[in-house]
C-alpha cells in the first residue's frame, strides 16, 4: 500500500488529553525492555478507548464479536511534527479482520492483502499449482497403478523371503551330511563328495540371483508407468518450487526500511548479519517497525514507544490482555536495530550489572561443596554482556578449585539456594542428583492476584520461543514434559503467597506454569516477561534438601523468602 493514497490526517492522532501536566522523555525508548514513558501510556489509553468503542472489544471474555479471536499487538508511537506540535500513531502487528478500520493505523511496511497486490496474484498461482498437483496425484490410473505396484512389491517380498528361508534350510542339511559322511566316507570319496555339495549351494544363489531378477524385471515395467505418471507431477513441483523462491524474493525487496538518518537498508541485508542469515516470516509486519517507518517518511520526529497485547492469548504464548510488552526478539531486533540508528536511544539496562557492589552470603561451606543465598537480579553465570556472576566470584574465591562449580542453576531475576562443588567428584555426584530429581526443592513465590485452588499439579510442556527467547512456549508437539506442584501459603487482598515445588527443572518452569491461562492464569509478581514489572521478581528458591556427595548425610538448607 502506498503511503501517500492514505488520508494522513487520519493516521495522526490529537491527544484528548491536555499535555501541560506531562513531561517529555529525554530519550527515545529502548524497545526491548522498558516501562512505558506516562505520555506514551496515554496513548495506548486512548487507542484501547478506540478500540472498546468501535470493535466492541472491551475485555478477553466479550462474545459478541470475534474480531481478533486470539488477540493481537498493538503500538503507538508519540511523535512531534514539523509545527512541533504533539501527536501519535497507532499500529498492530500482522492483519486486521476484513470490514474494519484500518485507515486509523500506519500502513503496512508493504500490504500483501492489497486487492492489486502482486503477491495475492502470485498466491493464486501457486495455489492453482497446487490444485494441478493435487489432482493428478488423485488420478485414478496413477493411485491404482501405485497400489499394484505396492501389492506386487509385498508379493516379491514374500517370494524371496520364503526362497532364503528354503535355501538356509538347505544349507543347513548340507553341514549335517558333511558331518555325518566325513567319518562314512574316504578322504578321496568325501572330496568329490563335498565338491557336489558346494555346486549345489552354488546353484542355490543362483536360483535366488535367478529369482530376483524376474521380480525386479516385473516390477520395473510397473514403475516405469509410474515414472511416466509422475513426470508431469515433478514438472509442476519444480515450476512450484521457482514461482515460489521468486515471489519471496520480489516480496523481500519490498522490505526496505528507514532510519532516523535517512538510510534505507533491505530486510534481507539486514538479516544477513544475524545468526538466522534470511529473514524469518512476517519479520517487517509487526507494530514498531510500521510506527518508526509511517514517522520517517512523514518527517515525524519519533519521542516514545510503547506496544500492548489486546484480547485473547493463543493457547501457547502467555499475553495478557492490556498488558505492556517489549519488542520480539527474533524479528524485530535485527529490524530495530538499523531503524534506531540516528535517534538518541535510553541505554540498553540490560548492558548494566545490577549485581555491582552487592554481597553474596554463603550459608554453608566445607572442603568440597558450596551453598549460597543467590541475591535477585544476580546471574548464575556469565552472561552475554555481563560476566559477573555466582561462578566469577567462586571462581575467584576458589581459585584452587577443580571442575565447572556450578551443580545448578537459577534464573538472573530468582533469588534463593544455589549449590557448588569445589572438586570434580563433588560436581559429578550433586550433578546426579539434580539429574535423577531426587533433590528436593521448594520455592515460594507472591503471585500477582488470586487463584482459585489451594493445591495442584500443573503439566504444561514447555519449548523455546524461537522468534523471542528466552519466552518459553507451551507446546503439546515438540515441548519438554514439565511438572509442578503447587500449594497457596497465604492468600492477601491483592496477591497470594505460593509454595512451588518443581518436578522438572524446565527453562522459566515456575515462571510459565503460574502466568500461562492453562496453568495458574496469575502471573508472578514482578515477572517483566509473563507478567508486569515491578521492584524485582518475587520468586525465591528457599528450601533444598540433598544428600552430601561424601559423607553420603542427607542435607537440608532452607532460607526464607521475606515476601
Amino acid at each position: 500500500m502506498n503511503v501517500t493514497s492514505l488520508d494522513p490526517s487520519a493516521i495522526w492522532h490529537d491527544f484528548h488529553t491536555d499535555l501541560t501536566s506531562y513531561d517529555l522523555p529525554s530519550q527515545f525508548t529502548f524497545p526491548f525492555y522498558y516501562e512505558p514513558h506516562p505520555i506514551a501510556k496515554l496513548a495506548a489509553s486512548e487507542l484501547q478507548r478506540f478500540l472498546m468503542a468501535e470493535w466492541n472489544q472491551g475485555t478477553v471474555s466479550d462474545s459478541s464479536a470475534n474480531e481478533i479471536s486470539t488477540g493481537k499487538m498493538f503500538g503507538v508511537l508519540v511523535v512531534r511534527n514539523r509545527d512541533n506540535k504533539l501527536g501519535y500513531l497507532t499500529a498492530y502487528s500482522g492483519k486486521l479482520p476484513k470490514g474494519k478500520n484500518q485507515l486509523q493505523f500506519v500502513p503496512p511496511i508493504f500490504d500483501l492483502f492489497a486487492p492489486d497486490s502482486f503477491f495475492l496474484n502470485g498466491e493464486r498461482e501457486l495455489n492453482q499449482i497446487n490444485k494441478d498437483i493435487e489432482n493428478l496425484q488423485q488420478n485414478a490410473d496413477f493411485l491404482f497403478l501405485k497400489k499394484d505396484y505396492a501389492f506386487e512389491q509385498q508379493k516379491a517380498t514374500k517370494i524371496i523371503e520364503a526362497k532364503k528361508a528354503q535355501l538356509r534350510d538347505l544349507k543347513a542339511k548340507r553341514k549335517l551330511q558333511r558331518l555325518e559322511q566325513e567319518v562314512l566316507l574316504s578322504a578321496e570319496e568325501y572330496l568329490i563328495y563335498n565338491d557336489d555339495l558346494i555346486k549345489q549351494s552354488l546353484r542355490d544363489k543362483h536360483d535366488l540371483n535367478v529369482l530376483n531378477a524376474d521380480l525386479a524385471l516385473q516390477l520395473s515395467v510397473l514403475s516405469d508407468q509410474i515414472v511416466e505418471l509422475e513426470y508431469p507431477i515433478n514438472q509442476l513441483k519444480e515450476l512450484r518450487k521457482h514461482r515460489s523462491n521468486a515471489l519471496q524474493q520480489r516480496l523481500f525487496d519490498q522490505y526496505n526500511f528507514l532510519n532516523a538518518r535517512g538510510e534505507l537498508k533491505n530486510v534481507v541485508d539486514v538479516f544477513k548479519e544475524t545468526a538466522l542469515l534470511q529473514p524469518p516470516a512476517a519479520a517487517g509486519d509487526c507494530a514498531a517497525p510500521r510506527l518508526l517507518q509511517y514517522a520517517y517518511q512523514n518527517d515525524l520526529q519519533p519521542i516514545a514507544l510503547a506496544e500492548f497485547w489486546w484480547g485473547t492469548a493463543p493457547k501457547s504464548e502467555i499475553r495478557k490482555h492490556g498488558y505492556f510488552y517489549p519488542a520480539c526478539r527474533g524479528k524485530c531486533e535485527p529490524i530495530l536495530s538499523h531503524m534506531l540508528q540516528g535517534l538518541d536511544v535510553e541505554d540498553n539496562p540490560l548492558l548494566v550489572n545490577p549485581a555491582l557492589g552487592v554481597s553474596l552470603d554463603i550459608i554453608y561451606e566445607d572442603d568440597v561443596m558450596v551453598v549460597v543465598n543467590k541475591p535477585a537480579e544476580f546471574l548464575s553465570v556469565p552472561g552475554i554482556y555481563i560476566q559477573d556472576s555466582v561462578y566469577q566470584r567462586m571462581r575467584a574465591r576458589y581459585p584452587k578449585a577443580t571442575g565447572p562449580l556450578i551443580v545448578h542453576r537459577l534464573d538472573m531475576s530468582t533469588s534463593g539456594l544455589l549449590v557448588l562443588a569445589k572438586n570434580k567428584e563433588a560436581h559429578q555426584h550433586l550433578q546426579c542428583q539434580f539429574i535423577k530429581r531426587t533433590v528436593k526443592k521448594r520455592y515460594a513465590a507472591l503471585l500477582n492476584g488470586s487463584i482459585s485452588n489451594e493445591e495442584g499439579l500443573i503439566d504444561l510442556p514447555l519449548r523455546v520461543d524461537l522468534d523471542d527467547r528466552p519466552r518459553q512456549l507451551v507446546c503439546y508437539d515438540y515441548g519438554k514434559p514439565a511438572l509442578t506442584k503447587y500449594q497457596i501459603i497465604e492468600s492477601r487482598a491483592t496477591h497470594t503467597l505460593i509454595h512451588f515445588w518443581p518436578i522438572t527443572g524446565r527453562t522459566h518452569q515456575l515462571r510459565v506454569h503460574a502466568a500461562h491461562s492453562l496453568g495458574l492464569n496469575c502471573a508472578i509478581l514482578g515477572d517483566d516477561l509473563y507478567g508486569q514489572k515491578s521492584d524485582r521478581l518475587y520468586l525465591h528458591a528457599e528450601s533444598l534438601e540433598l544428600i552430601h556427595p561424601v559423607t553420603g548425610e542427607k542435607l537440608h538448607f532452607e532460607i526464607a523468602s521475606n515476601f
